[in-house]
């Protein structure tokens, strides 16, 4: 059998195959409330019968103003937990595991209101200049983050990310490009790192199963992180109880960024073989032959797909006919389902 579709255990869940759709935003909260709507339950659902073996719901809310936009799922309120509950048990119910992103975007939000961030600087003049952040709204976020893995863990999910890539606010602490602060959470790398192991730590005295971290390896721009510079982190990670490292890049600040098919995962590589920590490889990922060089070549553990998982919920169908694996189609789909 092809290693993509071999068993992968995390913790105390093993997962069916080594596929993970990435957390991808809907914009799809109508009523901007954050709850889930017709359109989640279809399209995660519709992913677990494609037979995707980890899905990751999109980035969720820990907090109103933490939106990157008012149409994004959330998670602040136990008003959300109903709705999500529904989500983990339509993957359930085809035997996918159940993922979800914590995530607070920082001064990327783009709701009403006052932004945060850790330092007063806008990523861009399209965007509001955020207020800096006080050692209280840094630690009643960091409790946000704990509080929604609460919720997470009461609506059934496996699995738990946070949200440290993208230029969200996270990122923004880690990265020197958007950190320019002078108390204990700027500065060295330790200060930067600050934010993110208070919220590893406050996450994982209550929650028990996975728990990954995205991080942006590669910031595009000089003076900002690298994947060299991460592995120091990443080892920081590990040693808290992170199970695996989300591996993508960019989106602190504007930069120019060269895509091409697998462009991400030598970063993937560079912090697993550096930091000794399972990772997930994402970017421009589309064929199971590509996903299979990265697995047997060791970039990587699980394989993450965006935007080819939105162009085909049956990817993996598609992938076990490249690769000569016969995987167990959903019964109902069983006369379709050849080889």
């Amino acid at each position: 059998m092809a290693k993509l579709f071999k068993p992968y255990t995390i913790r105390n869940v093993t997962l069916k195959n080594r596929i993970a759709m990435a957390p991808m935003c809907m914009y799809s909260c109508v009523n901007e409330d954050g709850k889930v709507e017709d359109w989640h339950r279809i399209h995660y659902g519709s992913r677990a019968v494609g037979q995707t073996g980890l899905i990751i719901l999109e980035a969720t809310a820990v907090q109103p103003q933490g939106r990157i936009s008012a149409q994004d799922l959330g998670i602040w309120d136990d008003e959300h937990i109903d709705g999500l509950t529904e989500i983990t048990r339509l993957i359930k119910q085809h035997g996918a595991a159940a993922g979800i992103q914590l995530a607070h975007a920082g001064r990327k939000a783009t709701v009403d209101g006052d932004i945060q961030a850790p330092s007063a600087i806008p990523f861009d003049h399209h965007y509001k200049t955020p207020v800096e952040m006080s050692e209280t709204d840094i630690q009643e976020t960091v409790q946000a983050f704990v509080l929604a893995a609460e919720r997470a863990a009461k609506a059934g999910f496996d699995l738990l990310e946070l949200h440290g890539a993208h230029g969200y606010l996270i990122n923004e602490f880690l990265s020197p490009l958007s950190n320019k602060r002078t108390d204990d959470y700027g500065g060295s790398s330790e200060n930067r790192y600050r934010f993110l192991r208070q919220i590893i730590d406050g996450v994982r005295g209550i929650w028990e199963g996975p728990l990954f971290v995205r991080i942006s390896a590669e910031d595009y721009s000089d003076d900002g992180m690298t994947s060299e510079q991460y592995i120091e982190m990443a080892e920081w990670m590990k040693e808290q109880g992170v199970d695996l490292i989300d591996v993508s890049s960019g989106a602190v600040v504007p930069a120019k960024i060269d895509a091409y098919p697998g462009y991400q995962v030598p970063y993937s590589e560079t912090i697993r073989n550096g930091a000794k920590i399972p990772t997930g490889a994402v970017g421009l990922i589309t064929s199971g032959l590509q996903a299979e060089e990265i697995l047997k070549n060791e970039r990587a553990d699980i394989i993450l797909l965006g935007r080819e998982l939105l162009r085909d919920a049956y990817w993996p169908y598609q992938a076990a006919r490249e690769l000569h694996t016969e995987i167990e189609p959903p019964a109902q789909y069983s006369r379709g389902w050849t080889f």
